[in-house]
């Protein structure tokens, strides 16, 4: 992919992960693996066999969903390499009452790293200096990792070339993801290495494209709510274009986050409470 970075992609393709989760390993004589993907054998012989034998001193962790972390501890018991990056998964905010959180099973509740990076925090690995960006929204502990003195940085499930990413409380927030857009435009890099699809390029014209494409759709969801209760179901028959019905919950996940934020700035109110199934209108 770039000097020094190659990548393997999991044989897991899914509407949510594309043709499946990218896997990197970064570095020549020392490797830091990035992301080792779910619990897959197949996929953790095909890392171990890429890198060589004994190679591999460190495993990156960008976020704790189910496709992206659980093969960190696989990793670690074939070859002792300490599982650094994000920390514990943890959702952006408590259930409402009566909510039930939707992603609960996409969540790695066991990962337990070796040593948490934070905002800034740096990792080297040889002459590879891998900087922390925290970039929550996707996930509460999400990270981005840049590498230092270069125009590369890993962006994940924040920016991905493929689709946006999805934003789901109560594990996701739309407000700290957008704020996380804004984070990246403030950084230097311009080759985006995502956790899902290829690579993007012209990076900050194209999260210009994203907060756009969320503008958007905020606009779209305002303009169809009055003084008449609406439920997201409704919106997204409204808002989605024939949208194939398996794909109509993760929509309907999408405008929660956007609701979810759009009441905590007073523009929507909610009854009984902001959750999935409440209804919405706009507010007096």
């Amino acid at each position: 992919m770039a000097d020094g970075i190659r990548r393997l992609t999991c044989e897991n393709p899914s509407p949510f992960t594309f043709h499946g989760t990218n896997t990197y390993l970064i570095g020549q004589r020392e490797i830091a693996v990035l992301d080792p993907g779910p619990t897959n054998d197949t996929h953790i012989d095909d890392i171990v066999n890429a890198a060589g034998a004994g190679a591999i001193k460190a495993i990156l962790v960008s976020h704790t969903h189910m496709d992206h972390s659980p093969g960190a501890r696989l990793l670690q018991a074939r070859t002792g390499a300490p599982i650094i990056g994000c920390g514990p998964h943890r959702a952006a905010r408590t259930l409402a009452s009566g909510e039930v959180n939707t992603m609960d099973a996409s969540a790695d509740a066991d990962h337990i790293p070796d040593g948490e990076l934070k905002a800034g925090d740096t990792f080297s690995l040889g002459d590879t200096v891998f900087e922390a960006i925290e970039t929550p929204g996707h996930t509460a502990n999400h990270l981005c990792f840049a590498i230092a003195g270069t125009h590369v940085l890993f962006s994940a499930d924040h920016v991905m070339a493929w689709s946006t990413s999805i934003v789901a409380p109560p594990d996701g927030n739309m407000r700290d993801y957008m704020t996380s857009l804004e984070r990246l435009l403030e950084r230097p890099e311009t080759d985006y290495l995502p956790g899902h699809g290829g690579v993007v390029r012209d990076a900050h014209g194209y999260v210009e494209e994203l907060k756009a494409h969320r503008l958007g759709r905020e606009r779209s969801i305002l303009d169809r709510l009055d003084d008449s209760p609406v439920s997201i179901p409704d919106l997204v028959l409204q808002i989605y274009d024939d949208l194939p019905p398996g794909l109509r919950p993760a929509a309907a996940l999408s405008v929660f986050a956007h609701l979810e934020d759009l009441a905590e700035r007073g523009l929507v109110a909610a009854d009984p409470n902001v959750t999935l199934t409440a209804s919405y209108r706009r507010a007096p």
